[in-house]
């Protein structure tokens, strides 16, 4: 299929050939029919994206935040290297469209093949001839609404909650400033809501348009007659509310907003704008301001949007796909018209033509859609262009990676091109995108939303996973038995049972499976392992992580998803103490701040780990440090000995008041010596780089850790 990307480095935009998405439990694939433009958002993402370095430095200074952290945890190097394959993907534009459902997902009973809807999100409703849409963003297109009409259902939802959250009542008087899409619709709604409308805007032909779609009066800002008019309209009163959809630094919007409101009146933001206002304005008339958020409540939440977990009515009224859904009601009354906003269709092939001219400002039309071909096919695989890869070398173990986030194109794949002997040939991502991105930068024969394609693939000798922590196992299991080397990136799984479902299809397929456990691959571990040979006596591991805080909405912290972050990072330490002492662990107790269990978005734990020759493993697992403090510390001492190693920057040896310091070869926390041994092993049968019996063992530590959590005592390791 056909979507419309940018390279966020280069600023580049194209229509590009994609998988089309495959389609999950939870939702619907959709062949679109009409997309919407955002001209006002979208200009901005392309306007952004084209600019120098230095200019998006200061456009997004969050981002120049999160890369000074992330220089202070992990260096130079691999945060540089981090920020390159991030400005290198591929990213989609578009967020509203109507289509045909294709396809239905498990547990989605209220949609079915065939039927008309209005789909909405950024990175779901894009600009593509197929998306993948979760349930409650996507809302059926009621009969005698038009799929060009329907295409706004998203930006009608946003003006929408804007109402909603200036709290208009009938016979109000509201001044709508900025006329163009969002407010254009808001005059629509607010009209038939029963108010009166008085549109402001600097552009003429948007003043025209405002009348055309129901304002009781339009004006310029700069028209000297401004006041007046909200002044007669409103019977000598002012205005009840200003609905503010414009997008400007300026602090203009707020100061006519207070000029013009009455006493105790209302200011609702529904566009970007600079939130500044004179105190005595606001204090005199008690003014209110509120922001409007994106098209209501349920939006930015995971398990609302992704998950389809619905608000209860009852609580919440107004969610985000009853907007939209009360929206496309009004279309089919006429209460509502978006042909008023007089859109510009273009077929789908023109939309590089038509994101140049709307960044030139060769384009000043409001509204702007994309008409789909009816006759395009969800192709699946996408093969490279000719040439664009190397043939691959004699010998070479063929590669199929799935998952295509920014660990795997910035870490795995740098990891799997120097260990050599490689032949990239297929990736993988349910949503295609980021596989086609990823095939591109890298080199990979074919990209794929298709699992399959890659299992029953003759050229493919090893499978490499690095998707969200739930799938590991059990695409780890599929892949062995599928007769494919499997590398799977931590944890190995988030269960008993999963772990056991990957031990069963190993058992059978008698195929290699390691878990990315790397930090035992680092030459720093391998210093300090050699220091302490020979021991006889037991010793003391200490590992402090300064993890940093999440989001407590982040998947990671989803139990299901994520399976929490002691889990699915914290496995790492536990596999480092196992390795540096050279046994598995045979008991383990764990204890957090405050008492506090899983699920609550606590991350700070400590763990002591007994092992098999009576040694002692301490991790403290925190999330409350400085987030620009060094991320490990890793301590080993015993028999007179004492080692640390620094952030894996370096090795401090100390023994009998002799210091020796060693330094990585090659930098780094063992991601490439790790993937080397797979690749080696793989390719001449040798020696598996870790054992399963040690995988398995680090796995029922790391899940006896919530046990411990929970029963709130010591708890012994399954073997």
């Amino acid at each position: 299929m056909r979507q419309i990307v940018q390279s966020y480095k280069s600023g580049e935009l194209k229509l590009e050939d994609v998988p089309a998405p495959i389609c999950r439990s939870g939702g619907v694939v959709v062949r679109s029919a009409f997309s919407l433009v955002s001209a006002g958002t979208e200009r901005m993402k392309v306007t952004q994206a084209r600019m120098s370095l230095l200019q998006k430095v200061k456009a997004r200074p969050d981002k120049v935040k999160q890369v000074l952290q992330s220089i202070g945890q992990v260096g130079l190097t691999e945060t540089l290297a981090k920020v390159q394959e991030r400005l290198g993907a591929l990213t989609p534009l578009g967020y509203s469209l109507s289509g045909v459902v294709e396809e239905v997902g498990a547990g989605v009973d209220e949609l079915a093949v065939g039927q008309r809807v209005a789909c909405a999100g950024e990175k779901v409703a894009c600009h593509a001839e197929f998306v993948y849409v979760p349930r409650n963003l996507c809302v059926p297109v009621p009969d005698g609404v038009s799929a060009a009409d329907a295409a706004f259902t998203t930006v009608g939802a946003i003006a929408m909650q804007g109402v909603r959250q200036a709290q208009v009542a009938l016979g109000e008087t509201v001044v709508v400033v900025g006329l163009g899409l969002v407010g254009l619709l808001g005059v629509q709604i607010l009209k038939a809501a029963g108010c009166r409308v008085v549109g402001v805007d600097v552009d003429l032909g948007k003043v025209a348009l405002a009348l055309k779609c129901g304002a009781d009066a339009a004006l310029r800002r700069e028209d000297p007659s401004l006041a007046d008019a909200v002044m007669e309209l409103s019977g000598g009163i002012g205005a009840d509310a200003v609905y503010i959809a414009a997008s400007t630094q300026s602090t203009d919007p707020m100061d006519l907003a207070g000029q013009l409101l009455r006493d105790r009146g209302r200011v609702a933001i529904v566009g970007m704008i600079r939130v500044a206002a004179d105190w005595q304005t606001y204090y005199d008339k008690e003014l209110s301001i509120v922001l409007s958020r994106s098209y209501g409540p349920g939006r930015y939440d995971r398990n609302y949007e992704l998950k389809g977990i619905d608000y209860p009515v009852g609580y919440v009224r107004w969610t985000e796909r009853r907007n939209m859904a009360e929206f496309l009601r009004l279309v089919a009354d006429a209460r509502i018209r978006p042909a008023l906003l007089e859109p510009v269709e273009y077929d789908f092939s023109e939309a590089p033509q038509v994101y140049d001219a709307l960044e030139n400002g060769s384009n000043q039309t409001v509204a702007m859609l994309f008409r789909y071909p009816t006759d395009a096919a969800p192709v699946r695989r996408v093969e490279a262009a000719p040439g664009s890869t190397a043939m691959p070398s004699a010998g070479a173990v063929g590669i199929g990676l799935i998952g295509a986030g920014n660990f795997a194109t910035g870490t795995l794949i740098p990891a799997l091109k120097a260990a050599g002997n490689v032949h990239l040939r297929g990736i993988c991502s349910a949503g295609g995108l980021s596989a086609r991105s990823g095939a591109s930068r890298h080199g990979f024969a074919y990209s794929t939303s298709e699992l399959k394609e890659l299992l029953n693939d003759p050229e493919i000798g090893a499978v490499v996973i690095a998707t969200r922590h739930d799938t590991h196992a059990r695409f780890a299991a599929e892949a062995l038995r599928a007769g494919k080397h499997v590398f799977v990136e931590k944890p190995l799984a988030l269960t008993s049972e999963q772990l056991q479902e990957v031990v069963e299809a190993q058992k059978s397929s008698g195929k290699m499976v390691i878990p990315g456990f790397n930090r035992r691959f680092s030459s720093l571990t391998r210093a300090v392992q050699e220091y302490f040979s020979g021991r006889a006596s037991p010793i003391e591991v200490v590992c402090r992580v300064n993890a940093g805080s999440l989001k407590a909405d982040s998947w990671y912290q989803d139990e299901e998803e994520g399976g929490w972050r002691i889990v699915s990072e914290g496995c790492h330490f536990v596999d480092l103490i196992s390795a540096l002492c050279g046994c598995k662990p045979v008991e383990v107790y764990a204890s957090m701040i405050h008492g506090d269990v899983p699920g609550r978005q606590n991350d700070n734990c400590a763990v002591t780990l007994k092992m098999e020759d009576g040694s002692v493993g301490v991790l403290a697992y925190l999330a409350n440090g400085d987030p620009f403090f060094e991320k490990e510390r890793i301590e080993v001492h015993g028999q007179g000995r004492s080692a640390v190693i620094e952030n894996w920057r370096r090795a401090r040896l100390c023994a009998g008041g002799r210091k020796r310091t060693v330094k990585p070869s090659p930098a780094g926390k063992g991601h490439k010596e790790e993937m080397a041994a797979f690749i080696e092993a793989v390719r001449t049968g040798g020696r598996w780089p870790l054992m399963l019996a040690e995988a398995v063992a680090t796995t029922s530590a790391t899940l006896a850790i919530l046990e411990s959590l929970r029963l709130g005592k010591p708890v012994a390791v399954q073997s």
